[in-house]
């Protein structure tokens, strides 16, 4: 490139590096929420007759395995799209098209999901108040927040993730003061949660396993920041596996304090909402209220933070050229972000909360979120791999072993949700074509930013 060209590349508005690893590593926490496996607890207790912990912990290698592939990616590809460049540019463009298509549904519904559970979550607390008002404010309030910048929003992040870590603290003593209430205990009451003979099923712990992994889901959700880091193909990789490890570590802890709360064989007043009356039990109505709120500021931030990651995504598709360039691929100059991605995100995420159930919802998302998984390990293996100069079999095992978790997770997705994803997939393949004419043209575009 000539020092004219890249003058003028320099000169045109393009996304900001301004975050280190522990923005990134805060900003996947908050993604994920410190309060993950809280809202699941109950339905994975129930499906694994009380083996919450052990479902946590079986999810945690699992996607471990995936997350080393994305910071495997990330290394070689630093670049705002995720998943969708990875795969797009090692396997083939059009499989990557498909990707960041799948990605886009995942991503999109993620904020409308949030928006759906906090304007009943804030119902709840002021119940005067009509959902549709509620819907609107919090639709509003995620796409202010993403308008500020990306340095505004990690602060932000790392608000919130100490504020979330005070009331897990409380949770945590608050069971230590009612389990020494209780009185000397055997030995079996405190391994009870990884192991009881009496209740233990291993098919029903991987059932349990199916649902629990859903703790983990958008760590991804880091990579599609490449562009807006410092040192991306060091930190990134770093971020990713932090992120899961920090998660995994304390959603673990978050669920054995509930189980010796709880009896494994007492039902719950209310499934969906069991880890509130848990800590109802732990703590008192104090707690049960702290908790109750805590939940909803958790999904303002998991929110926020999808809502984010959508932006980035549509806009690698927009400066590929995969979906419109002239608003996708837009930056806005004054603070470095896609305000366009951010602010369409915005209107759907408001008028998904007037169209979907959170059920259908949540179950899309793992739709998109798990093609995804996929597409990324069977890139890695490709590059790492199959590529290689050097085949190293460790190489292999990671990427596949992801991919195979993956599916076998994918495949057990709801036939309506299955439907629905394969809908949604179906409606970006004719795009494609009516793009392409009949994909006799290039589909997709990859661009290098500047570094």
């Amino acid at each position: 490139m000539s020092s004219e060209a890249r003058a003028a590349a320099v000169a045109e508005p393009h996304l900001k590096r301004a975050l280190g690893l522990w923005d990134l590593v805060f900003c996947g926490i908050i993604l994920i929420q410190p309060t993950a496996p809280m809202p699941l607890f109950g339905v994975v207790h129930q499906e694994a007759r009380g083996h919450v912990v052990t479902t946590i912990l079986i999810g945690m290698v699992a996607m471990l395995f995936t997350a080393i592939s994305y910071g495997r990616m990330a290394r070689v590809y630093p670049l705002a799209g995720s998943a969708y460049t990875y795969v797009g540019r090692e396997i083939h463009p059009s499989a990557g098209y498909v990707t960041g298509w799948s990605m886009a549904m995942d991503y999109m519904l993620n904020p409308i999901i949030c928006v759906i559970w906090c304007s009943k979550a804030a119902g709840n607390i002021l119940p005067d108040v009509p959902y549709g008002a509620w819907a609107v404010f919090f639709a509003l309030l995620f796409t202010a927040l993403n308008l500020r910048g990306i340095r505004a929003t990690a602060r932000t992040n790392e608000v919130l993730a100490a504020g979330m870590g005070v009331v897990i603290l409380l949770m945590f003593i608050a069971t230590v003061r009612y389990v020494l209430r209780l009185g000397p205990a055997e030995a079996s009451f405190f391994t009870g949660p990884f192991y009881d003979p009496a209740t233990f099923s291993l098919p029903l712990v991987f059932t349990g396993t199916s649902i629990a992994v859903l703790t983990y889901i958008g760590f991804d959700g880091i990579s599609t920041l490449s562009e807006e880091v410092h040192n991306p193909r060091r930190n990134i990789l770093l971020a990713t596996v932090l992120t899961c490890l920090i998660t995994g570590v304390l959603a673990s802890l978050e669920v054995y304090a509930a189980q010796l709360v709880w009896n494994t064989n007492e039902a719950f007043p209310d499934v969906d909402t069991a880890y509130v009356h848990v800590a109802g039990r732990a703590g008192g109505m104090w707690l049960f209220q702290v908790v109750n709120l805590t939940l909803l500021v958790a999904s303002i931030g998991s929110g926020t933070g999808a809502q984010l990651a959508a932006a980035r995504l549509l806009y690698g598709m927009g400066r590929d050229d995969a979906l419109p360039k002239k608003f996708f691929g837009a930056i806005e100059p004054k603070r470095s972000i896609p305000r366009n991605n951010v602010l369409l995100t915005g209107v759907l995420a408001l008028a998904g909360a007037f169209a979907l159930s959170y059920q259908l919802g949540a179950e899309l998302v793992n739709f998109g979120a798990f093609i995804a998984f996929m597409g990324v390990n069977l890139a890695a293996f490709t590059r790492y791999y199959l590529r290689a100069s050097e085949k190293r079999l460790i190489n292999a095992i990671v990427p596949l072993a992801g991919f195979l978790i993956c599916f076998g997770i994918w495949w057990n997705l709801r036939a309506p949700a299955r439907i629905a994803g394969l809908a949604w997939t179906a409606v970006g393949v004719i795009y494609g074509a009516w793009k392409t004419k009949g994909f006799r043209k290039e589909l997709v575009r990859f661009e290098m930013p500047l570094e």
